[in-house]
């Protein structure tokens, strides 16, 4: 009799191991699924964000392109001198030839 409460004692023993060690896998996995979420919240709102940046951004040109300021509007009457200025040519059509 005693032989087989002290195999029974090992058995739940090892029983509660076995136990132990599946929730302790489990909490494992758990914890690493935790740290991915996290992990991919992160990368997901700092892609965000500079996707944001980066239409805001954009929405400010467009306005201030579109903006009939004073400012503006010689800025884009000087642009378009010096576009003319870099379009002529660096010598006259019919000068010599540079050696």
């Amino acid at each position: 009799m005693k032989t087989k409460d002290k195999s029974r004692k090992w058995m739940w023993m090892f029983l509660a191991v076995l136990v132990s060690l599946q929730t302790y896998f489990v909490w494992e996995l758990l914890a690493v699924f935790a740290l991915f979420a996290v992990g991919f919240a992160a990368i997901a709102f700092a892609a965000g964000s500079l996707y944001m940046l980066h239409r805001g951004w954009a929405l400010a040109v467009d306005r201030v392109a579109d903006s009939q300021h004073p400012i503006m509007v010689a800025t884009r009457q000087h642009i378009d001198a010096m576009e003319d200025v870099a379009r002529r040519p660096f010598r006259r059509p019919r000068s010599a030839p540079a050696r």
